[in-house]
Order: structure tokens, then sequence, then C-alpha cells
């Protein structure tokens, strides 16, 4: 465990005294999907991350960091609260907070042992295991699916055949539609529950009951990104999401309109706060997903912390609001400023090969085809590396990124058609080439 200042007070530099809040911060994702929050963040804050491994291009942002035993060591309790308590030995922590789904209970669990803000990780686990939630909203009345929790195919089967055909299968304790997956008939469930029953990621949390069986539910769906304060619901931005490669869930882009009129529909805002109430959310960031049914709105899940995907970014741009801020503020237990200061339209699109086991060769944008709101284009893979589409890529085998912001989402779409046939991803073997994602 080493710990090293990157900035430091006057006792080691000279400087001048910096009384901006600390904030410590429990790895920070990728680079890409989270830097954004990191520029901002360290305006008004000072940063120390606890990380597994030497940071790069994190350090112009951090005050201090502590590098841990090894790259698991962020999901090790123990160990963080350890190196936290050499942070405070030196001068005060005011806060701890983390955006990566494998480590937010952590990260509560951190506040808890330092006696900090976001310290109850009671309220991070009903929100994290998925059987909790419904299991609290039932109690509260709040409209969901149905949904039976399973340990294996028999009982997949019998839970199907109460709900009735189609059914979601659901990993209890995931995130970002990772192993989700439908079943219209018996022969489909047979086939696709080990995809839910088997998906994991490092850090995910084990059950001997690992599947929920869901009702199907019809609509649209939509995220809401909200700041929860001593209680108080702030709704931030609403995201229209994107879905694609059926029977999977594949999230292949979300838009963000400032003023989507379902960010100030009483019934939405209603359900929001209902769901907050059962859940016994108090403080911090949630990203909540729901169905637009024709019965009204359906809670699917709430995730105890930002949205992925660069929905907060999309949200940032299209409304002024920033939920980096947000997040640090409610983090040390401070008000956080959620005023919208314009009303514009954000949006992103995901892009994926065609073919199973793609070998990359190149992923390029040419950018004499790419119109004014185009904001950013972003390859994600590299030469040698091997990419598939969902449902073997999921989210892993997006080969490429683009954003636009614009007055309107048709400028919006029209932009990322645009960045779509300006994109060329280039096998190393002749598999074939594609530059539009499937949807």
């Amino acid at each position: 465990m080493t710990p090293t200042p990157a900035d430091a007070g006057p006792d080691r530099t000279g400087a001048a005294a910096d009384f901006r809040p600390l904030l410590l911060l429990i790895t920070t994702g990728g680079r890409l999907y989270r830097e954004y929050l990191l520029r901002s963040i360290r305006t008004r804050f000072r940063v120390h991350l606890l990380l597994g491994t030497e940071p790069t291009w994190e350090l112009e942002y951090l005050y201090g960091f502590t590098i841990l035993s090894d790259l698991t060591s962020t999901i090790d309790v123990d160990e963080m609260v350890a190196a936290a308590r050499e942070v405070i030995a030196r001068e005060p922590i005011d806060g701890v907070l983390s955006w990566d789904e494998a480590r937010i209970l952590q990260s509560a669990k951190v506040a808890a042992a330092l006696g900090l803000p976001g310290g109850d990780p009671d309220m991070i686990m009903r929100c994290r295991d998925k059987r909790l939630t419904r299991q609290a909203l039932t109690a509260a009345g709040v409209p969901q699916p149905q949904s039976i929790l399973t340990a294996n195919l028999d009982q997949a089967v019998a839970a199907a055949e109460q709900i009735g055909y189609p059914v979601v299968l659901k990993p209890r304790a995931l995130a970002a539609s990772l192993g989700v997956v439908r079943a219209d008939t018996l022969d489909e469930l047979t086939a696709r529950y080990g995809f839910a029953h088997d998906t994991t990621f490092t850090g995910a949390w084990e059950y001997d009951m690992p599947v929920l069986v869901e009702e199907y539910l019809t609509g649209p769906e939509i995220s809401v990104d909200a700041a929860v304060y001593r209680g108080q619901v702030m709704p931030m931005f609403v995201a229209r999401k994107q879905i694609g490669y059926e029977p999977y869930f594949e999230e292949v882009g979300h838009v963000v309109d400032a003023a989507d009129p379902l960010a100030t529909d009483p019934e939405l805002l209603g359900i929001l706060a209902d769901t907050h109430a059962a859940l016994g959310f108090t403080d911090g960031m949630t990203h909540t997903e729901l169905k637009l049914t024709e019965s009204g709105p359906k809670i699917i899940e709430v995730n105890s912390r930002l949205g992925g995907d660069l929905i907060p970014y999309l949200g940032l741009r299209a409304t002024g609001i920033d939920p980096g801020l947000a997040a640090a503020d409610i983090a040390c237990g401070r008000q956080p400023h959620v005023a919208a200061d314009r009303k514009l339209v954000g949006a992103v699109r995901f892009f994926y090969v065609d073919r199973e086991q793609t070998t990359i060769d190149t992923v390029a944008f040419d950018p004499a085809g790419l119109p004014d709101p185009v904001d950013r284009i972003e390859p994600l893979v590299k030469a040698g590396d091997v990419v598939s589409p969902p449902p073997a890529g999921t989210l892993f085998g997006r080969v490429a990124i683009a954003t636009a912001v614009a007055e309107t989402t048709a400028d919006c779409q029209a932009a990322l058609d645009a960045a779509a046939a300006a994109l060329t991803v280039r096998a190393a073997e002749p598999v074939g080439t594609n530059t539009v994602p499937k949807q």
C-alpha cells in the first residue's frame, strides 16, 4: 500500500493552504467514460484516489493517491479503510465517493467506518441486490414487473409458467444489461437461462439463487439520474434508451433532452419519490430505469450511482447540471446545485462489428464526414483486439462511440448517422466491415 501526495499543502511545497474539501475517490473507471467527472470535481474538491495500479491520466486531477496491493484490492474494504486512515493521519477526509457498480457498496462501508456521509451499506444493498429492490417496492406498492427469484432452470420454468410468457431473465446483482435476455417460449427459456445464470464480472456477488424471472413489459425505456440529499430526490435529467440485438437488451444509444416533458411529469416524479422512500435511500446519486407502459411508468431497477454510457456527460452538456460536482457535494454532506442553465439535446451511439471473433486492424472516423453537432468520436479498440457483437460482446464488444449535442433530437440523430457513415472498421482478416450498429 503506497500513499503518495500528488499536490500538497504549504508544509510540502510552500504553496498557499488549500481549504477545498478532501474527497476520497475509489477508482475512476475508464478515461473515455469518466474523465469529465474528475475534471469537474477537482475545481472544487481535492481528490485522493484509491486504486490498484499506478495512475496515469488521472494524475493531473489528483491531490493525492494510494496504490493498494493489487487490481482487486479496491473491493477489499479493510485495506481501503486502512489506506483512508493513513490519509486522515495527515488531514481530515470530508467524503467518500465511487461510481463503479462493483465498488459502491464498499464505498459505503468505508464511509461508515470513517463516520462520513453516505455510510449506509444497507441502503446501497437495497439497490445493488435486485431481489431486495423488488421486495422493498412491493411492500410500498410501487409499480414494477412481477418478479420471481430462482436457483435453477426448473425453478425458472415454473416461474415463467406462473408469470406467463414472454419473460425476462435477469441476474440478481449485475449492471449495464449484462446477462439480461428475453424468452418467449419454454424452448427459448431453456436455451437462454445459462446466459443469465453464468454472466458475471469481477467484484460481482455470487448467490445460491442468482436469477430473477420477470414479467416482460412493453413500451419505451428511460432512465433518470437524480441527486438525493437528506431524502429529497432531485432529478437532473432523463435519458431515452435505445435497445438493440434482441432478445438481448444491449444499450446501443441514449438521448438526453433538457426539455423532455418527462423531467417534470407529476406521475413520473411521484413514482421516483415513492421508489426512493421505499428503498430508504436518503443520500447519494441514483440511476433509475423505468418502462413507460400503457398503464403508466414501472420501475425496472435502481442503481445507487451515477449512470454509465456517458449519460451523465450528455446531461451535463444538455442541461448544464454538473453530475460530478453534485455527487461530490453529497458525498461530503453538502447541498448539491442541480439547476439547469440551458436546454439542449445530447445523444450517444455505440458501434459494433458484424461477426464473432473479429480481429481488429483499424477503426477510424473520416473527419470530413462529421457535421458540427458531432461532439466526441472515439475508437474503443486497437489493432489486434478481438471483439464480437452481442451477446458474446455485450458492452465489451463496442468498437467505437460518437456523441452529438444540438438544439433538437432530430439534429443529434442526423449527426450520429453522419458519424456512422464516416466510420470505417477494418478487420485484420477478411471477415467483413461494419460501420453502423444493429438496432
